[in-house]
């Protein structure tokens, strides 16, 4: 079959028909419908074949959708469904009162809009299912419903704003058609005035438009009744549509049996005060007889094509679709046009043929055609993430969503086949029509053929379209489907009775809801849904609404939605939820236009209307995700995507526990749903008190939410658990103890299970390896390694490795290891698994670790020296201080890392090397008095083991083991181990000489306390000259010592360095006595003898015709260093005297510097300055010294006589009311300014300013004075005149 062709003139493409998998061939009326797919059926209550039955009863809110299987044994039963179902009838009791049915539906934002058989229209409120309003519109079955805006935008309620009511009351809850509620006494015209008001809110400011098959189209203001048009075209309407912006210019399009395209523009309203509920009687109220009498304008678009089954504006406005027995035909509307486009206006830019078949010749009339135009922002992506794209299929794909944002798609689904057509804006041509102008077209991208008759059609995701299919019955009833004879095929096609009453054979399959992957073309996913009296249903009886993901969950979330119900702002709602704050607070809640009565009328309905409510809202439509809404005649189901609580529940059903397990591992928040969603009680009240609870308990919940989710892990794993040890398969049961135990309780109960079972090993290793809380008892432990310890020993070891000691009770495994040596059941010499004594090293081992665990150290370290394990026996020591426990076999913890049988044939080196951490162990402590030196060396002395003995010496002479003290605590600590040695001085010497010369050496200058004849004895023995020649320079035997070095060594550089140390001219002499006939002396007498002797006395005693080699550059050398020598002393004496000079001219400018001060007298015989008695008159006799006590008195001179304490120039005393600065020097004279002056400058005249210095009014000022002294110290530079005239003389 080949795709529809555009009509000449139209701006449409042919499209390449694709071939789907989910459709193998177009359905014939000859052909034998396929069998019904396993599916899923929705539970009733009562049976579903019932004549009688108009309702449906059940037993709680939304029952769950069961899993059963019908299909053959071949298909893949285990594969999990997309989606869930949940049955909705029961929340729509007032629906089918009176014998009524669904004959449409639409669903849109927070509303369902249902219209029924009867004629009556049901708005209702999602998601709490609360009737905004109902009406009674027609007089025969409702066939479409539209409303304006489309989608209409939800209900945003600030916390700070109250949502605008309409001008008479908040709202009406139900009317007595849709509630048949009877009031108990007759309620006031304002009360009722109060309920038949739906709150005027951006989510209410609608239009519902209504088109009947009695020729009506009734168009209702949701928030106004008074707001109606009812039109009436005297044919059935099978299709309505309102414009996108109704509410201005009151425009819409309809359509039906008569096969015209009406537009209909500015039909008049109504204004009535009548309270009837039905739109018919409130139009009739203020016109009358509306028929015919309309002053609206109606211009007939399109016609002549058949029967008009759909009618579709888009969502932008800008183009409309419809369907009639021909194909699908898409116009450019009038919105948004821009002035020099506006003869594009209403003009038709697409057909597309209806596939050519001699069904669809006879079923075009009776099949309903469902067309959707995509809104892009609310279809979901899909689930898996993208592959990654090259650069050039990027940048493609970018510029496709570029040019996407001006395209809208549309989605049409008629009777077996689905097209997705893309609509072009308008434009200039390309091609062969370049510079032709376009109003848009529209193109075909897509093409599926279904094996079904398309009963409603939603694009899911942007890659799965969503099918609502009507399978055909098993024989060929395909021309029943709608009718008996074309002739009458709009009786047939319109549906206005239900199917029911139509008498046929009842054996129709129920719908199936599938998943089509549009790249693939395949079936994702398929399910069967069992309604009621589906055997008497045809594919016009079923409709498919789909709310986008935010919609309803966000209406259901919002705190704003209650409040918009109830036409309240925030202040009202807390009044009404807790009345007592509004007698307590300051303000009056009041409306402009109410009264004080009616403000309780107000109160009482909105807090009853909340409390009704509380009850009403299905979970299902309260978790995020897109929502789907199928309804029937009799029925109406959701069917949501199944989320990670689902998924668990299929999983548990299957007895899948290890990806049970694991997804709540993953998803602990799976365990919040069950709390979220489940609804308060319908007879519990919210006060502010539960919602300030609320707050304050939210991390309380968030800890019950993971303690519910730990709680369910733990279930789901025992049930796991169980299995797989049904299964036998006790390794795998093991590592899952490990993941999903967590209570000490469970692992005991599990441990026992598989010790009964005997498979420890299965177990073992995931037992907890540390203390958990509460603790798991310690039996467990001591269970599991006594079987060990009987049945593999090094399996017994990793145990007690890998466990702390603290899970078990040491002394029971301590006296099981005990038994196995005491009974011999282990012994050294066994041999296991080709191994010597391993099983015997493990027991020993383990226990030395549980004794060190248990604070038995001794006990401990014992059985590390059994098992020679020096590291550990070491440790113990170090740390426990524990050397005292081996003080009684000295040699044997000294050889601990020695092997017995190659002590002999080990090196020095490697024996000091096995024995360093036990020598410097016992040098420690030595120096902290627990193991003396003396136990040491008896014991080592005993067995006659110097080596061991020298090490041990060595240390205690280096210090070994006190390197972490540092600066003078090291150094006396050296010093105080040092002194230990002194005890064993001789035994040091004996084997420092044997084994360490150097050691020896520093031992013989350092200690003081050995022998020294026995000194001198070892030395002599191993030939150590040094060390002779230092006992024997120690003993005043100089000339001896020498004679060694001369004699024995032939060194004359040691010689020549001794003489200098010891500084002796007997010992020179000697020195020079013995070379005078050794060339080889006499050279390096030249060359090092330096300055010590004289050099002229060397050079004479040199005897004459000896040949010397190198005489010449000995006598360069000595003479180089005499004038070095000469040079040197030279610098130092000029240095010298330059430097006394420069200390004796800076001692008598400081003598000759004069002092200013003042004059303080203390007393009257008191002198504050002791000088000499210099004569003013230059003299021959010498000056006497005048002491302090006055007692010897100055000569007389011929001239004027000095005192202390008077002017040297002119000899008066100084008084304490002196009016002159005085100036006195360091040798004693003190002046008067003024004849000091006068003195130094004979003739000239005497600055005042310097004599009488700065007076009193300056006396605070620091400038002042030192610019004074400045001054006169440049006037007195030459000293103390006196003392001058004295040097010169």
């Amino acid at each position: 079959m080949t795709g529809s062709s555009p009509r000449p003139g139209d701006n449409d493409k042919t499209p390449t028909e694709s071939s789907a998998n989910v459709a193998l061939e177009q359905p014939r009326s000859d052909a034998t419908a396929a069998a019904p797919a396993t599916g899923l059926r929705v539970n009733t209550g009562a049976g579903a074949t019932s004549d009688d039955e108009t309702e449906q009863s059940s037993d709680g809110e939304g029952e769950e959708v069961e899993d059963e299987e019908e299909g053959s044994e071949d298909e893949d039963e285990d594969e999990e469904p997309k989606l869930k179902y949940a049955r909705l009838t029961q929340h729509l009791g007032p629906l089918y009162r009176n014998g009524d049915a669904t004959s449409t539906f639409l669903v849109a934002g927070d509303k369902q809009i249902i219209g029924t058989h009867n004629g009556n229209i049901h708005v209702i409120q999602l998601p709490v299912f609360q009737p905004l309003r109902v009406y009674h519109a027609h007089s025969a079955s409702v066939t479409a419903v539209s409303i304006s805006p489309f989608p209409p935008p939800l209900t945003v309620v600030k916390p700070d704003a109250a949502p605008k009511a309409a001008p008479t009351s908040p709202r009406r809850p139900a009317s007595s058609i849709g509630e048949g509620h009877v009031s108990p006494a007759p309620p006031t015209r304002r009360a009722t005035q109060l309920q038949n008001t739906v709150p005027n809110t951006p989510s209410n400011n609608i239009y519902v438009a209504t088109s009947s098959m009695d020729g009506n189209v009734c168009v209702q203001s949701l928030v106004d009744v008074k707001d109606v048009s009812l039109r009436n075209f005297a044919r059935p309407v099978q299709a309505v549509a309102l414009s996108p912006d109704y509410k201005h210019d009151r425009t819409y399009l309809s359509g039906g049996l008569s096969g015209q395209l009406v537009h209909t523009v500015g039909a008049p309203l109504g204004r009535s005060t009548a309270t009837t509920t039905g739109a018919a009687a409130q139009a009739a109220g203020w016109l009358g007889g509306m028929v015919g009498a309309s002053t609206g304008k109606d211009t007939v678009l399109h016609s002549g094509e058949g029967t008009i089954n759909t009618i579709k504006w888009s969502l932008s406005g800008k183009y409309v679709v419809w369907l009639n027995e021909h194909g699908i035909k898409i116009m450019r509307t009038k919105l948004h046009l821009e002035s020099a486009d506006a003869e594009d206006a209403w003009k038709r830019i697409g057909h597309i043929d209806r596939p050519q078949t001699a069904e669809w010749e006879t079923m075009a009339s009776v099949w309903k055609g469902r067309a959707e135009w995509i809104d892009e922002q609310a279809v979901e992506q899909d689930e898996p993430q993208e592959a990654l794209l090259s650069p050039a299929a990027e940048k493609l794909k970018q510029q496709q969503v570029k040019h996407g944002k001006t395209i809208e798609r549309l989605l049409v689904g008629w009777g077996g086949t689905i097209w997705i057509i893309h609509v072009h804006p308008g434009g200039l041509g390309a091609g062969k029509h370049a510079g032709e102008k376009s109003a848009g077209r529209a193109e075909i991208v897509k093409l599926l053929r279904m094996d079904c008759i398309i009963s409603g059609i939603s694009l899911y995701t942007q890659n799965l379209i969503l099918v609502l299919a009507y399978c055909l019955p098993d024989n060929d009833e395909g021309e029943d489907d709608g009718g008996n004879a074309r002739g009458h095929k709009h009786t047939l096609s319109t549906g206005s009775e239900p199917s029911g009453g139509i008498r046929r054979k009842q054996n129709n399959q129920p719908p199936e809801l599938r998943l089509i992957d549009l790249t693939s073309q395949a079936e994702v996913d398929k399910d069967g849904l069992t309604l009621s009296r589906f055997e008497r249903l045809s594919s016009n009886d079923y409709h498919l609404g789909v709310l986008p993901a935010q919609t309803v969950a966000a209406a259901a979330s919002s705190r704003g939605a209650l409040e918009t119900l109830a036409g309240l702002g925030t202040d009202m709602l807390n009044a009404a939820l807790n009345p007592i704050s509004l007698f307590s607070s300051g303000a009056s809640i009041r409306s402009k236009d109410s009264n004080e009565t009616a403000s309780p009328v107000k109160l009482a309905a909105a807090s009853a209307l909340l409390r009704s409510n509380r009850g009403s809202v299905h979970p299902n439509l309260t978790k995020p995700g897109v929502k789907i809404f199928i309804h029937s005649p009799y029925d109406c189901i959701l069917a949501t995507r199944r989320d990670f609580g689902d998924h668990l529940s299929w999983l548990l059903e299957r007895q899948q526990h290890q990806q049970a397990w694991e997804l709540v591992n993953e998803h602990p928040e799976i365990m919040s749903t069950a709390a979220d969603a489940s609804p308060l009680s319908p007879d519990h009240t919210q006060t502010t008190d539960d919602f300030y609870d609320e707050a304050a308990s939210l991390a309380e919940g968030m800890q019950s939410m993971y303690s519910a989710a730990e709680k369910e892990k733990r279930r789901i794993g025992e049930l796991w658990l169980q299995e797989l040890v049904e299964a036998g398969d006790w390794v795998r049961a093991g590592q899952t103890c490990g993941k999903v135990l967590g209570t000490p309780d469970r692992w005991e109960k599990w441990v026992w299970t598989f010790a009964g079972a005997k498979k420890f090993d299965e177990i073992v290793n995931y037992i907890p390896t540390e203390r958990t809380r509460p603790p798991l008892p310690g039996t467990i432990y001591e269970v599991v390694l006594g079987h060990y310890l009987e049945s593999s020993k090094p399996q017994f070891r990793e145990l007690l490795e890998r466990w702390s000691p603290d899970l078990f009770e040491i002394t029971t495994i301590t006296t099981a290891l005990e038994n196995q040596l005491k009974y011999r059941e282990v012994r050294e010499d066994s041999v296991e698994d080709g191994e010597t004594g391993r099983d015997w090293r493990i027991v020993v081992e383990s226990l030395a670790k549980l004794h060190e665990a248990n604070g038995r150290t001794r006990e401990s370290l014992r059985c590390y020296i059994k098992l020679h394990d020096a590291n550990n026996a070491m440790r113990l020591i170090k740390d426990g201080h524990l050397a005292d426990a081996v003080a009684d076999d000295i040699p044997s913890f000294i050889s601990l890392r020695v092997p017995p049988d190659e002590a002999k044939k080990m090196s020095n080196e490697e024996l000091e090397q096995a024995t360093e951490e036990a020598i410097t162990l016992l040098v420690d402590e030595a120096q902290h008095g627990l193991v003396k030196p003396d136990v040491v060396v008896e014991q080592l002395q005993e067995k006659k083991l110097d080596l061991y003995t020298f090490f041990y010496l060595r240390g205690l002479w280096r210090g070994q083991g006190i390197h972490e003290h540092s600066g003078e605590s090291r150094a006396r600590l050296v010093t105080d181990s040092q002194s230990l040695v002194d005890n064993f001085a001789d035994l040091a010497v004996h084997l420092f000489a044997k084994y360490d010369q150097s050691l020896l050496m520093h031992f013989l200058k350092t200690s003081t306390a050995y022998a020294f004849e026995e000194a001198v004895k070892e030395c002599d023995r191993y030939d150590y000259i040094p060390e002779l020649v230092y006992l024997y320079s120690k003993t005043g035997q100089m000339k001896r010592a020498l004679t060694l070095i001369i004699e024995r060594l032939g060194d004359v550089s040691r010689a020549i360095a001794f003489a200098k140390e010891q500084d002796d001219p007997d010992l020179w002499e000697d020195l020079l006595e013995y070379s005078m006939d050794k060339p080889r002396f006499i050279r390096g007498l030249l060359e090092e003898v330096g300055t010590a002797i004289n050099p002229i006395t060397l050079v004479r005693r040199i005897p004459e015709g000896l040949e010397i080699d190198g005489l010449r550059e000995g006598l360069k050398h000595i003479m180089k260093e005499h004038d070095i020598q000469h040079s040197i002393s030279s610098g130092v004496a000029k240095v010298l005297r330059s430097e006394v000079a420069a200390a004796q001219n800076l001692l008598r400018s400081g003598q000759r510097k004069g002092v200013k001060f003042d004059v303080v007298v203390k007393r009257g015989d008191h002198v504050d300055v002791s000088a000499k008695d210099v004569s003013t008159v230059v003299g021959t006799e010498k000056p006497e010294v005048r002491h302090d006590d006055g007692d010897d008195e100055v000569p007389k001179p011929p001239g004027k006589k000095w005192a202390p304490g008077h002017c040297a120039e002119c000899c008066e005393p100084f008084t304490e009311w002196e009016m002159e600065t005085l100036v006195g020097f360091a040798c004693g004279h003190v002046y008067h300014a003024s004849h000091l002056l006068q003195k130094l400058s004979p003739g000239e005249r005497v600055d005042q300013s310097l004599v009488t210095g700065v007076g009193e009014n300056v006396s605070h000022r620091i400038g002042a004075k030192v610019t004074h002294a400045m001054l006169l110290r440049e006037k007195i530079a030459a000293g103390c005149p006196v003392c001058k005239e004295t040097e010169e003389t």
